[in-house]
């Protein structure tokens, strides 16, 4: 029998689904302020710096940069988590 896949993407053929044209350039190369509001928006043509699915729609503020990547402050319930994710995974909030 095989074996079932338990890997970080198990499960995501719906919620990463991708159209079929690749983001332009702009969106991978975006910048940020400090205390910014952004939705996290994952991009699936993109692996590096995509954050765990289930923040998918939350909303956060930019709290500092990371090399290329940015920190984000989002509330999880209760709890406040930071969560670093890449400028492609991000939308900012107008």
């Amino acid at each position: 029998m095989v074996k079932k896949s338990k890997g970080f993407r198990a499960k995501m053929r719906k919620k990463l689904r991708q159209k079929l044209v690749r983001p332009a350039i702009t969106k991978f190369i975006q910048k940020f302020e400090v205390g910014e509001k952004v939705v996290i928006a994952p991009e699936p043509s993109s692996y590096r710096g995509m954050p765990f699915p289930r923040f998918k729609g939350y909303v956060g503020e930019i709290i500092s940069s990371r090399g290329k990547s940015y920190m984000v402050k989002i509330i999880n319930g209760r709890k406040e988590k930071k969560i670093i994710v890449a400028p492609e995974h991000l939308r900012r909030i107008k």
